[in-house]
């Protein structure tokens, strides 16, 4: 185990470790897989247009949902709106004596 007495030698450490196995570990997926048989083929145009219609579908309601929200946000609390009462701190409007 490592051990070091200062806390930031500790993580950069331990940051060090983690890259070095998320690197590792695909390489050697690829090493490890050249003795399987060859599977089924993807096109890639279709696999790129679905991911870009998933992309594009969650976008969409992710804009909508917060264009909606701004909208009822500047509707309801609009300067016009019958409930708004000035607060104390602004005064009656009439030249706030």
């Amino acid at each position: 185990m490592v051990t070091t007495k200062h806390p930031v030698m500790r993580n950069i450490i331990g940051l060090f470790i983690v890259l070095s196995i998320l690197i590792i570990m695909p390489s050697l997926q690829y090493a490890l897989a050249q003795g399987d048989e060859a599977g089924e083929y993807l096109d890639r145009r279709v696999v790129i247009w679905n991911l870009f219609f998933r992309m594009m579908t969650v976008a969409f309601v992710i804009g909508a949902v917060v264009s909606g929200t701004l909208i009822w946000l500047i509707w309801r609390f609009r300067e016009s709106h019958p409930k708004a009462t000035p607060t104390k701190y602004e005064g009656t409007g009439a030249l706030d004596e």
